[in-house]
This record gives C-alpha cells, structure tokens and sequence, in this order.
C-alpha cells in the first residue's frame, strides 16, 4: 500500500504539493469513491483510481499486443524452447517488458505484454473479471448441458473450482469460450473434463481488445486510449 498523492504523483498528475488542492478538491475517485486526504492508502495494483474522471497513467508505459504462435513458452527466458520474447521487436526488450498471464506452448493468439506492473496485476486479477475469449477446436460436439455445466463452475479432474464461464458451441468440433480468470491449461482442461479434448486453442480477444487481423508472429504497440480502456 502506498501514499495516494505518492501514486498520483509518479502518474505525473501533478507535484505533492499541487495535489493536496487537487484531492481535497474531491477531483480523485478511489474506487468510486472521492478521495479523503493526500496520506490516504492506496494499492495501485488493485484500486482504480479516477482524477477528473480520468484513469491515471504513468510515463514510460508500454503495453504490446502479440499474435503468438504456436511453439514459443510465453515467458522473458526459456533454456530449452523459444520464448515469445524473440518475437518482439529489439528496441521494446529492453523495456522491461513481462507477458500479461499465459498462453501454453501449442495456444496461439492475443498475448499482451507491458512494463507497467499495476496493469499486469489489474489485468490478470480475477477479481477484476478482465474477460478472456477463446476459439477452440475439438474432439466432439459441445452440448446444453456443456454450455450449464460452463454456467455453473467446471470442478476440474483435481478438485480445482473454475469461476463461471461462457461456452458457445460453434458446430461439429468447434467451440467459443470466454473465462474471466487464468488458471494453469484452464480452458484444456475445462474441456477435457466434459470429453472435449482440445486440438487447436487461439485466444482472439482480451477485455476490450480484439486480435483482429495481426498477423501471426507480429505486434504492435497499443494506442494510449486502448491502454485507458484497459
């Protein structure tokens, strides 16, 4: 936990001493709810703070989205595989960058990747419900009473508890799910829990972000107001 006008004031808003007037001016929101004091407590990795309205944002901040492939680790560094890291472009690996939650190996699709530590955690914190949608090809065909089972919570083969999810089936041996949490192979082996073994797994979409047309391999960096969406 930290000082709300330290935050505020790493997020170039404005010097300490101008936020004081600024905060008890009840400019800044903290969760929906107007800010007390300068020494308020605040976890910047959590709490969605507003000032005039606004989401606050900090200088230096990168955030790329990727269209991994198959066949790379998304991690920073890998001894045996290649990572998704040797898919960014040179100037960006020295930034700092960290993927945003993980796709395995043979997944492919949106992969965001930032330097900015608070969004990481908003991003991949259930408790934010940051919707992840997935197109997946499989054994079978997804049914009803698959769709009610999403609904309520898939009790995955160890006892793992899954939230509620969405499952949509596209026809014979395709499906669209869309979970809101980031568990270890979790749409794998959510489906494989209802006998829907999972060939092919591409992720299309994250919140408010769609993969669109970028290529395979390819990034970009993501506009100043997408990262505000964020």
């Amino acid at each position: 936990m930290q000082r709300l006008d330290k935050v505020l004031s790493e997020a170039g808003v404005a010097s300490r001493r101008e936020l004081k007037g600024i905060i008890r001016a009840g400019r800044v929101t903290v969760n929906g709810q107007a800010a007390r004091t300068p020494e308020q407590k605040v976890d910047a990795a959590a709490d969605t703070i507003l000032v005039d309205g606004q989401p606050i944002t900090r200088p230096g901040v990168v955030v790329l989205m990727l269209h991994k492939p198959a066949g790379y680790v998304t991690s920073t560094e890998d001894p045996r595989d290649p990572t998704v890291m040797e898919l960014i472009p040179e100037p960006y690996r020295a930034m700092g960058l960290s993927p945003v939650g993980r796709l395995d190996k043979e997944t492919e699709g949106l992969l965001l990747l930032t330097n900015d530590g608070a969004l990481l955690h908003r991003l991949i914190s259930p408790k934010h419900r940051v919707s992840k949608v997935y197109e997946a090809e499989h054994d079978g065909e997804s049914t009803v009473a698959d769709v009610e089972a999403f609904q309520q919570g898939i009790v995955l083969r160890d006892g793992d508890i899954c939230l509620p999810a969405e499952l949509t089936p596209l026809g014979p041996g395709k499906s669209r799910i869309v979970l809101h949490e980031g568990k270890y192979h979790q749409v794998r082996r959510m489906m494989a829990s209802r006998g829907l073994y999972v060939r092919y797994l591409k992720r299309v979409a994250e919140g408010p972000l769609e993969l669109g047309n970028l290529p395979k391999g390819g990034c970009r960096v993501l506009k100043e107001e997408e990262i505000l969406q964020l």
